[in-house]
């Protein structure tokens, strides 16, 4: 749809010149009838000598091809033999001159040199072209020449059709146009007109213009006063991406009323739309809409378009600043041969409802009211929309149910309803649209079943059915006979029960049923999806172990997190050598992590917090040199923090020029529009993140048992944005250099056993935002810095648990060496010992708590059923957390 512009201009273009086309192609089939002039032969070999035609573009341009007339690009006429036509156009090899000898060409009629690369000796369009006295079709787009467009092409006086187009020159005198009386086609678009203010009494000397495109031309104003209006035949006016920024009922065109197709988008007119609007009788189309790059309109319509029965489109995206849907819909054309197909109104700030019947619409192919602000149910005129194709309400307010007379839109093609109010069950009609490809019903309020006539969908690309309160079971009838399925996402409902992957589906990239209760093993099925790249079966229930496939798999997302799944870390991920995103967090998987790891070469985000893994961290890991975030927190990790951290060069600060490839782009390019959200714990809390994951860098190994000193070279990591390395028994200073980190937001080295003097370069990390140093042994005075006061203010216990530190902004005194050693370290360790004996407590009575609640429901079997999976989860969980704070406390005593 959104290629409809480019397509009509296109034909626009094609009809403007399909006579001299059809001619030519005529003199050229019956061409053998007679030979061409030797003089005119001659000329056309003298033109080739000019050009350097790498390509071998003019390859039948020979000598000893007596015929010119049969030569690449060349038309002769049958009756005189006369060369009349030269289309060289598009021929992008083509370099060179363009050769004085084409004078001797006296009656051609047709030039086009579009996309090559030829001017004059000097670089400029050549003057001489004014000279070719019967030329009526002059194409020079897209030659990039140098200085400006020769006035001497107004001595063309039989000149119909010129293109100047994409030439990026300065066009500082126009008026030679006004010498072409016979002129019908003028395109000039994206050539720079800044400096002529005049620019519409020139073009209105030219009254035997039909179409006129003037796009891009840092035009000034359109508002300009004129008395007598010549342009009566002008069909076809293109404004766009132009800046004018004054009211748009003052712009001079609107008394031609013989404009079948007008594009005013991307010129930031503003105010109402003149009442003379609604006179343009022949007007199909009406292009006012926005686009991402250009400059916005902010306009009004209220304007009755009744009488404009000939109106096809109305593309008005992004540029109203308000209107009431409900009176715009009323003033569209009534007309008993209505033709209105195409109607967008996307991003306008509409209020208002939908009227229940839209009769005077039922030729609508496309209708898109996405991005505003209506309110209502969505109205059973939907019963006529027997032409509907394109239907997008996303992003409203709407209520209500999805009325059933929708099944009776039978070539549906896209169906957005997303981001609304819409509550009740899909309707069971959904299986009526077998041509439907996008069906987008996510954040919404639906319940009840998926209707199992979705699978009779066979043309379906997209279905999300995302955020809505949908539950029941997916089963093989919802599924296998979806084969042209590219992305499924289910995410965030109630569905249950085992899973069903058994999808035909061959070519499904993205499979997304996370946030769900899933549960069960993950099928051996999913090995039949060699094509997939994303797969995200996180916060379900499911268990078991990962599947062996018998293949490598393509997956470059997997995320698994927040599930019961055991034993040691998978082995079959080994075969996963794509993979560059895995979350496997908040599972209970045990075990070391294996030194294999490496081979997982494209690893960007490892993400394995919250289970129960212990031993070293392997030094391979060191060699994953795509690494952007690892997280091994809340797991019983133990040694030292290995010096080959270092070598995670992703972590580093990079040369733009020579940075790596942006994976937002990629999965743009490869799945499509990035869903997910994904949740990282920063600055002591978890923050969501969309596509912005992937600028994410950071290193989290919270809650273990490090021991040791932090390494000096961790320092050389300045791309880091979060550093937690808080709950261990870490010991000796903190870097010196770490003010060398330029780019860290987040740091967190609380509840460990560093000494020392808090380095004075932390105060040179300009980005810090949030920093954590409480219950350690750190003495001596706190470094000056007003970055440091700010978040010392927004969080006084940020120095807690070091009696030691003075100076402000505390008020402890410093004495005259400016530092206290080692002092009351007993009654530290004493005051953390306490503290973590209320946290074990806390948690002892919660899981306690949570038994009285648990046994309660064995006698209540409505309450077992609807409750059990999450109470067991919980107590899962609540399991996990007093064993590892109980180790934490062994091991403080250990160490005391």
């Amino acid at each position: 749809m959104d290629g409809w512009p480019a397509a009509k201009s296109v034909l626009l273009l094609m009809a403007a010149a399909a006579t001299w086309i059809s001619f030519f192609l005529v003199t050229d089939a019956s061409a053998g009838a007679v030979t061409c002039i030797r003089r005119e032969r001659d000329a056309l070999l003298a033109f080739k000598q000019g050009i350097n035609d790498t390509g071998d573009e003019l390859g039948s341009w020979q000598p000893g091809r007596q015929d010119c007339c049969r030569w690449a690009g060349i038309t002769c006429s049958n009756v005189t033999g006369r060369v009349i036509g030269l289309d060289l156009s598009r021929r992008f090899s083509l370099v060179g001159q363009i050769s004085p000898s084409l004078l001797s060409l006296e009656h051609l009629q047709y030039l086009n040199l579009q996309s090559t690369s030829l001017c004059g000796h000097d670089g400029r369009i050549p003057e001489f072209l004014g000279s070719l006295k019967n030329l009526r079709h002059l194409d020079l787009s897209y030659i990039y020449c140098s200085d400006t467009v020769p006035p001497q092409l107004g001595n063309l006086s039989k000149l119909e059709y010129l293109d100047l187009s994409n030439m990026e020159m300065d066009l500082i005198d126009i008026s030679w146009l006004a010498h072409l009386p016979r002129l019908m086609y003028l395109d000039i678009s994206y050539m720079n007109l800044s400096s002529i203010a005049d620019w519409p009494l020139v073009v209105n000397m030219i009254p035997s213009l039909k179409d006129l495109r003037l796009s891009y031309c840092s035009l000034s104003s359109t508002n300009q006063s004129l008395t007598h209006l010549n342009l009566t035949n002008l069909q076809h006016l293109d404004l766009s991406l132009n800046y004018f920024g004054h009211p748009i009922a003052s712009s001079w065109f609107w008394n031609v009323t013989s404009i079948e197709y007008l594009d005013l988008s991307d010129t930031s007119l503003h105010g109402p739309f003149p009442n003379a609007l609604g006179n343009m009788t022949f007007l199909r189309q009406l292009n006012f809409y926005h686009q991402s790059f250009g400059t916005g309109n902010t306009a009004t319509m209220t304007v009755d378009l009744k009488n404009l029965c000939d109106l096809e489109m109305i593309w008005l995206d992004g540029s109203l600043s308000s209107g009431n849907i409900t009176e715009f819909l009323e003033k569209l054309p009534r007309c008993p041969s209505n033709r209105l197909q195409e109607l967008k109104l996307s991003s306008n700030n509409m209020v208002g409802m939908l009227p229940n019947r839209m009769a005077h619409l039922t030729n609508l192919s496309s209708l898109d009211l996405s991005y505003n602000n209506i309110t209502g149910a969505i109205p059973p005129w939907l019963e006529n929309c027997t032409s509907l194709s394109y239907l997008s309400l996303s992003s409203n307010s709407l209520t209500g149910p999805i009325p059933v007379g929708i099944g009776s839109c039978t070539i549906l093609d896209i169906l957005d309803l997303s981001y609304n109010d819409i509550t009740g069950a899909i309707p069971l009609g959904i299986g009526n649209f077998t041509t439907l490809r996008y069906l987008v019903l996510s954040h919404n309020l639906l319940s009840g079943h998926v209707p199992s006539k979705i699978g009779m969908l066979g043309d379906l690309i997209d279905l999300d059915l995302s955020n809505n309160n949908l539950d029941g079971l997916i089963t093989r009838e919802h599924m296998v006979s979806l084969k042209n399925l590219r992305h499924m996402d289910l995410s965030h409902n109630s569905f249950s029960g085992p899973l069903r992957i058994e999808t035909g589906a061959q070519f499904l990239l993205e499979l997304s049923l996370s946030s769900n209760y899933f549960s069960g093993h993950i099928p051996g099925s999913i090995c039949q999806l060699r094509n997939l790249l994303v797969l995200d079966l996180s916060d379900n229930f499911l268990e078991g172990e990962l599947p062996q496939c018998s293949h490598e798999l393509n997956l470059v997302f997997l995320l698994l997190s927040n599930n019961g799944f055991s034993g040691k870390f998978p082995s079959s991920l080994r075969n996963y050598s794509s993979l560059a995103f895995m979350d496997l967090s908040r599972n209970n998987l045990y075990g070391t992590l294996p030194l294999w790891i490496e081979e997982l070469v494209q690893l960007r985000f490892l993400q394995l917090s919250h289970n129960l893994l212990y031993g070293d961290i392997p030094v391979t890991i060191s060699n994953l040199q795509h690494l952007h975030q690892l997280s091994l927190a809340g797991n019983n990790i133990s040694g030292v923090i290995p010096e080959s951290l270092l070598n995670l060069t992703s972590m580093a600060q990079k040369d733009p020029e020579n940075s790596e490839d942006d994976m937002s782009a990629w999965y743009n390019n490869n799945v499509g529009k990035f869903r997910g959200v994904w949740q990282v714990v920063i600055k002591r809390q978890e923050l969501k993140y969309g596509a912005g994951i992937f600028d994410v860098v950071g290193i989290d190994l919270s809650l273990n048992h490090l021991i040791g000193e932090i390494p000096e070279r961790i320092t050389s990591l300045d791309g880091l944005l979060n550093l937690n390395l808080s709950w261990n028994h870490l010991s000796g200073k903190i870097p010196a250099k770490i003010g060398a980190m330029k780019s860290i937001e987040s740091l967190d080295l609380s509840r460990n056993n560093l000494y020392g003097e808090i380095p004075a370069s932390l105060s040179e990390l300009t980005f810090l935002s949030s920093l954590d140093l409480s219950y350690n042994n750190l003495t001596g005075r706190i470094p000056p810095g007003s970055q440091l006061d700010t978040i010392y203010t927004e969080n006084p216990s940020i120095y807690t648990g070091n009696i030691g530190l003075c100076g402000p902004p505390l008020e402890r005194n410093c004495s005259g060496n400016n530092s206290l050693e080692h002092v009351n370290q007993p009654r530290r360790d004493s005051v953390y010992e306490a503290k973590m004996f209320f946290y074990f407590g806390l948690g002892s009575g919660y899981v306690a708590g949570l038994w009285v609640v648990f046994c309660a429901m064995l006698f209540n079997k409505a309450w077992r059923v609807a409750y059990f999976r999450l109470f067991d989860k919980l107590y899962d969980k609540a399991y996990v957390f007093v064993v590892l704070t109980w180790g934490r406390i062994n091991g403080k005593a250990s160490t005391s």
